[in-house]
């Protein structure tokens, strides 16, 4: 097999076609990846030379761009994911319109029968306080089996259903109609590093939906293996950083006193950021909860990758495809 000319990372190459299981029968897999931080520095100086530059060199540069924001040099690192989710999470991933998606197809394709099922763990009430999302404690352990025995009965009949049109000869495309929601859906999903950093940034968060983090977090970990100074650095800019709005650095600039580049000085007491001179300075008081939120300093999240939970693609085709309606029995 003839050897490669392209740049390539040793700890990508470790994963490549590799299958991590996300959720009950969900998987993310790196199918194919061009580029990595090399390159992200190569498109800033339009240079070339490929592996000349110190590696200090290429880190202050990546963290440079991404600090001031200049996203495009980003856009030529290219990934190719094959992954597997629930047909909810699928409809939440869809709306990132920067990727190039080619879906499974129930037209043409018999769709495997695998359905998701929260653990009792993640089975919760409705938040009181956010519209979207789920209460952090675990609902009653009773209420999560009631629920999965109605699922289950529920997703037998849609099952039978499905078998029982495809029996039929009905068309597949009129057959798949009444699958539900937690039914398997799967894509190959192409997108650049500066879309997929954006992506992850909204998809890691504690406020994105738990089945769709889940499947985020091992992405950001393929990422730290295909380039891992672009991934440091968004860890430390978007992820953990937060910009100020001119309220909150004016709120800052009562507390310290710029000293040129020998750095700043305290000016005044915390204390004189009391609630009412926040108010004063225009923010509101949801405002003055997130800007006391940013001054505390967040632990830096680790997506590292877990190689023993890696599995062969032959071993999850199979499973897949005995999950696949037999029309012939």
């Amino acid at each position: 097999m003839p050897q490669t000319h392209r740049p390539t990372n040793p700890a990508a190459e470790e994963i490549l076609g590799g299958y991590f299981p996300v959720l009950d029968h969900g998987f993310v897999s790196l199918v194919d990846y061009m580029g990595s931080d090399e390159d992200v520095e190569r498109a800033a100086r339009v240079s070339y030379g490929y592996g000349t530059r110190k590696k200090s060199a290429t880190r202050g540069l990546v963290r440079y761009l991404r600090r001031h924001r200049h996203t495009t040099p980003s856009e030529m690192v290219e990934f190719k994911f094959h992954c597997a989710m629930p047909m909810f999470v699928a409809r939440q991933w869809i709306r990132h319109r920067t990727a190039s998606v080619n879906e499974y197809s129930g037209r043409y394709s018999l769709m495997p029968l695998l359905f998701y099922t929260p653990d009792r763990g993640d089975f919760a009430h409705q938040s009181a306080s956010n519209k979207q999302g789920r209460e952090a404690g675990a609902a009653d352990a009773a209420l999560h089996d009631e629920a999965v025995a109605r699922w289950g009965r529920g997703r037998k009949e849609a099952a039978e259903t499905y078998e029982w049109l495809l029996g039929e000869d009905v068309a597949r495309e009129i057959a798949r109609i009444d699958l539900p929601l937690s039914t398997y859906t799967q894509w190959y999903w192409k997108i650049d590093l500066h879309n997929l950093l954006h992506f992850l940034t909204l998809r890691v968060d504690p406020h994105a939906q738990w089945e769709i983090r889940a499947f985020a977090e091992v992405m950001a970990g393929i990422v730290k293996r295909v380039a891992p100074l672009s991934y440091e650095a968004w860890v430390d800019y978007d992820l953990t950083g937060h910009p100020m709005s001119r309220g909150e650095l004016m709120a800052l600039s009562t507390l310290l006193e710029p000293r040129g580049e020998a750095g700043v000085g305290v000016k005044a007491g915390v204390d004189a950021l009391d609630d009412e001179a926040l108010r004063e300075m225009g923010l509101s008081p949801r405002e003055i909860r997130e800007f006391s939120a940013k001054l505390t300093a967040p632990p830096a999240p680790d997506f590292e990758l877990d190689l023993d939970r890696m599995r062969p693609a032959e071993e999850v085709g199979r499973e897949m495809s005995a999950a696949v309606p037999d029309l012939e029995s």
